[in-house]
C-alpha cells in the first residue's frame, strides 16, 4: 500500500515560504557560515517549540529546492551554486518588464512583467535563468534579497465607508498600490500627497502593507510637488538639528597661527566669476605678471577640509548627501548654509582659507611651474558671468586687463584640448524666470560664452594637474597611489554605429576608424548641426552614445575631455568627492602612504549613485516647472520637433521653451501606426505616413498633468 502523502494546506505553504525568506535573509548576511536549526530559529526570532517545528519544515523545503545545502548532518549553508541562478539589481521599464544587472555579465537579463514577483525598482534579487524559445536568455525572480528602498511618494485614496485606504505611487518604481490599514494614516486625509513606508509584503498578497510617515500636502501645489520630488529620491531638504549646531560651533576666525602654515596670497589680485544667483563661491582666480614676463595664475578652492573633519556628524551628513541638489527654485546644499554660503564661500572683501593649484604660464599657455597646497586669499571682486563677458567683449571696466589675459590663455588651452581629442558638448540649459510665488513667468536658455569657458578651462586644468601630480612621479611613471578619479569610459561601438547610420540620413558623415577619428567626427557633427532643426535631437543622440561619467579609484581616463588622469577638486562646497580629493592631496603632500583602495571605491560608488539621484531630481523639477508654465498655454498651437520615439508614441519638444509632450499612437486616428526602432520612426500601415525623430510637426497642447509632470500634445494637420 503506497505511503499516504502528507497534505500541506495552501495557507501553511505560504507560511513556510515566508519563513524560508526570513531564513535566507538571515543566512545571506554571512553566506559562508554554517548554521544548525537552533541558530537559524534564534536568528529569525522563532523560539517556541511550534515555531521551531515550522523552521525545520521550511529548511526541508529550502533544501529540496536546492536553495540551501547540508554541509554536515544537521548543519546548513547557503547554496551559492544553484544551477541557473544569479543575483543582481532589477531595473523596470515603463511597460512593467524589467532587466536584472548581474555583476560580471555583459548583458542584462530580461524579466517579463509576469515573472517579476514582488520585486520593486532597485531591489537586489535572486533570479533563475532559462532560454526562451531556444534563443534568448530570460529570467524569473525567485525572491527579493534586499529592498532597494522602502519609502515611496504617492496619493492616499481612502476607500469609502471603510477604515482603510491605498497609496497610489507617483513613479513607476512600484507596480502596485500600498495598502494602509486603520491607524496607519499618520494624520493624512483622502487625496493628500504622502510619503509611505512599506512595512511588509506577505507571500500571496496582491498588495504590500504600509504606514504613512509624512504628509506632503495637496497634489499639484508648488511646495507639495517640490518636496515630493526630494522625498521620491530620498533627498533630505533639512539638516538634523545636531548637524546645524555642529556647523554653528565652527571657529571661523582667520587666526595667525593657521595663516603661518599657509602661502599668504592676500596681496595678489583675486576675483570670483559665478552665476548671478550664486551664493556658494567655491572657486576664485588670482593673476599677477612675474618679472620674467610669465603669468602666475592661482586656482583657489574653498578649503572645506579645514572645517569639515572626518569622523564628525557634519562630515557624516555631507557624505550621506554627497552632493548639493539644484532644483529650479532652490538649492538643497550638501553642507549647512553657515558653511556653504558664509564660512567657506569665497565672498569679496573677506580673507578666506583656500586649497590652491598655482601655475606659472607663458603667453602661449605652456606650464613652466606648478605648486599645490594650502593658502589664504582675499577676493577683491565678485563678477557675474555677464559682467566678465562684458569686459571680454568691450575691453572696458575694472580688471578688464586681467580678465582678458585669462580669456586669451583659456582659449589657447581649449583649442589644444579639442586638438587632442576632447569633445565639445556645449548644450544650452533651460532656465525659468520666477515671480515671488515661484510661478514661472518666462523661460530662457543658459548659453555658455567666453566667460563661462574661461572658468571652465582653469578648473579643468586644476582638476587634471592635481590628478597627475598624485598619479605620476617626476619621470612620468604611474605611482599606484590610491586616489578618487572622475572617469568616463569609451563610447559603446554599437551605439556609435547606430548614431552614424542615423545621422547619415541627414547627410552627416562619421568616421569610426579609431578613438581620435570618433572624437573629430563628433566635434564636426556637433558644429555642423548648430542652428539646424535637428540640432537638439542629434546632440541628444550623441550624448546617449556616450558612457556616463562616474567616480572611481581606477584611472581609466576621461574620454570626453581627452585626459588620461582627471579628478574633481574644484567644488568641495557642493561635491563630496572634491572634499575626498583635498584630503588625499594633503595626505600625499605630507608624505603619507597610499590608503585602503576598497574603502575609497565604496565611497566613490556612493557618490556616483547620489549624483545620479540629484540629476534625476533636478530633471523632474524642470519637467514640473515646464508643465506649470505650459498650463497657461492649453489649447494653443506650436511648431515642435520630434525628440523621442517609442512603441506607444512619440515625444515632441517645443524649441522656444524646451517643453516636451507625448503624442500617443492610439490618439492618431487617421491610420494604424507601427514602431521602427532602427529608423527612430513610426509609420502608418495603410497610408505609409511617417513620423521620424527630428521631424517638424504642428501640435496643440491638450493636457498638462502637474502630478505626473507630463504634457499631452495632439497633432494638428
Amino acid at each position: 500500500m503506497p505511503k499516504k502523502r502528507k497534505y500541506i494546506s495552501q495557507k501553511n505553504d505560504h507560511k513556510l515560504q515566508e519563513i524560508g525568506r526570513l531564513i535566507l535573509r538571515f543566512m545571506n548576511e554571512n553566506s559562508t557560515k554554517v548554521y544548525n536549526y537552533k541558530q537559524i530559529a534564534e536568528g529569525i526570532d522563532y523560539k517556541n517549540p511550534r515555531q521551531r517545528e515550522l523552521v525545520i519544515q521550511a529548511l526541508h523545503k529550502l533544501q529540496a529546492t536546492e536553495r540551501i545545502k547540508e554541509a554536515e548532518k544537521g548543519k546548513y549553508i547557503v547554496n551559492l551554486n544553484i544551477k541557473g541562478t544569479l543575483t543582481g539589481v532589477i531595473d523596470f521599464n515603463q511597460s512593467g518588464n524589467a532587466y536584472v544587472n548581474v555583476e560580471g555579465l555583459e548583458d542584462d537579463i530580461f524579466i517579463h512583467s509576469k515573472n517579476v514577483k514582488d520585486a520593486l525598482q532597485g531591489d537586489k534579487v535572486l533570479i533563475v535563468t532559462y532560454t526562451y524559445k531556444g534563443k534568448k536568455l530570460e529570467g524569473s525572480v525567485l525572491e527579493v534579497l534586499e529592498r532597494g528602498r522602502t519609502e515611496f511618494v504617492g496619493t492616499l485614496q481612502v476607500v469609502a465607508h471603510k477604515d482603510f485606504g491605498f497609496v497610489v505611487c507617483d513613479k513607476k518604481t512600484i507596480n502596485t498600490d500600498i495598502f494602509i490599514p486603520k491607524g496607519k494614516f499618520g494624520g493624512a486625509n483622502d487625496g493628500d500627497k504622502v510619503v509611505v513606508k512599506m512595512t511588509e509584503w506577505k507571500p500571496g498578497d496582491k498588495n504590500p502593507e504600509g504606514e504613512i510617515i509624512q504628509v506632503l500636502g495637496a497634489p499639484g501645489e508648488h511646495e507639495t510637488e517640490i518636496h515630493s520630488i526630494l522625498a521620491e529620491y530620498g533627498l533630505p531638504y533639512q539638516f538634523p538639528e545636531e548637524v546645524e549646531r555642529d556647523a554653528d560651533k565652527i571657529d571661523r576666525s582667520i587666526n595667525e597661527a593657521e595663516v603661518a602654515k599657509r602661502w599668504d596670497m592676500r596681496g595678489i589680485t583675486t576675483f570670483t566669476i559665478d552665476p548671478k544667483d550664486a551664493k556658494d563661491f567655491d572657486d576664485a582666480l588670482s593673476i599677477r605678471k612675474l618679472e620674467n614676463g610669465n603669468w602666475e595664475i592661482g586656482v583657489h578652492i574653498a578649503d572645506v577640509s579645514h572645517y569639515v573633519v572626518p569622523g564628525t556628524i557634519l562630515d557624516d551628513e555631507a557624505y550621506q548627501r554627497a552632493t548639493s541638489v539644484y532644483l529650479v527654485d532652490r538649492v538643497v546644499p550638501m553642507l549647512p548654509e553657515v558653511l556653504s554660503n558664509d564660512v567657506c564661500s569665497l565672498r569679496p572683501n573677506e580673507d578666506k582659507f583656500t586649497f590652491s593649484a598655482v601655475f606659472e604660464l607663458d603667453d602661449d599657455a605652456n606650464i613652466k611651474k606648478q605648486w599645490f597646497g594650502r593658502t589664504v586669499i582675499h577676493s577683491d571682486r565678485r563678477f557675474t558671468y555677464e559682467e566678465a563677458q562684458e569686459r571680454i567683449e568691450t575691453k572696458q571696466g575694472d580688471l578688464q586687463e586681467e580678465i582678458n589675459v585669462l580669456d586669451k590663455l583659456a582659449k589657447i588651452m581649449r583649442a589644444e584640448r579639442i586638438r587632442k581629442g576632447a569633445i565639445t558638448f556645449d548644450r544650452s540649459e533651460v532656465r525659468f524666470n520666477l515671480n515671488e510665488n515661484n510661478e514661472p513667468v518666462g523661460v530662457y536658455f543658459k548659453i555658455s560664452k567666453d566667460s563661462n569657458h574661461l572658468i571652465e578651462e582653469f578648473m579643468l586644468l586644476a582638476n587634471k594637474k592635481v590628478s597627475e601630480f598624485i598619479s605620476l612621479n617626476k619621470k612620468g611613471d604611474i605611482t599606484q597611489n590610491t586616489f578618487i578619479y572622475r572617469v568616463h569610459d569609451d563610447p559603446d561601438p554599437a551605439k556609435l554605429e547606430s548614431l552614424r547610420d542615423f545621422v547619415s540620413t541627414f547627410g552627416y558623415k562619421m568616421d569610426l576608424a579609431n578613438s581620435k577619428k570618433v572624437a573629430e567626427s563628433l566635434n564636426r557633427l556637433l558644429h555642423d548641426v548648430k542652428g539646424k532643426g535637428e540640432e537638439n535631437m542629434i546632440e541628444t543622440l550623441a550624448m546617449r552614445s556616450m558612457s556616463k561619467a562616474v567616480y572611481s579609484t581606477e584611472p581609466i581616463g576621461h574620454y570626453g575631455l581627452g585626459f588620461d588622469f582627471y579628478t574633481h577638486f574644484t567644488s568641495p562646497i557642493r561635491r563630496y568627492p572634491d572634499l575626498i580629493a583635498h584630503r588625499l592631496l594633503q595626505h600625499y603632500l605630507d608624505g603619507g602612504k597610499s590608503p585602503n583602495k576598497a574603502e575609497l571605491e565604496e565611497k566613490a560608488k556612493h557618490c556616483s549613485s547620489m549624483e545620479r539621484l540629484a540629476a534625476d531630481a533636478e530633471r523632474d523639477s524642470i519637467k514640473f516647472m515646464q508643465v506649470k508654465f505650459m498650463e497657461k498655454h492649453l489649447g494653443e498651437t506650436f511648431t515642435g520637433v520630434i525628440s523621442g520615439v517609442a512603441e506607444f508614441g512619440f515625444w515632441v519638444e517645443i524649441p522656444e521653451n524646451g517643453a516636451e509632450g507625448l503624442i500617443k499612437l492610439r490618439d492618431l486616428v487617421d491610420d494604424s501606426y507601427s514602431y521602427d526602432a532602427k529608423t527612430h520612426a513610426v509609420y502608418g500601415m495603410r497610408h505609409g505616413k511617417r513620423y521620424q525623430l527630428g521631424d517638424q510637426v504642428q501640435i496643440k497642447v491638450v493636457k498638462a498633468n502637474l502630478i505626473q509632470k507630463q504634457l499631452d500634445f495632439k497633432i494638428v494637420e
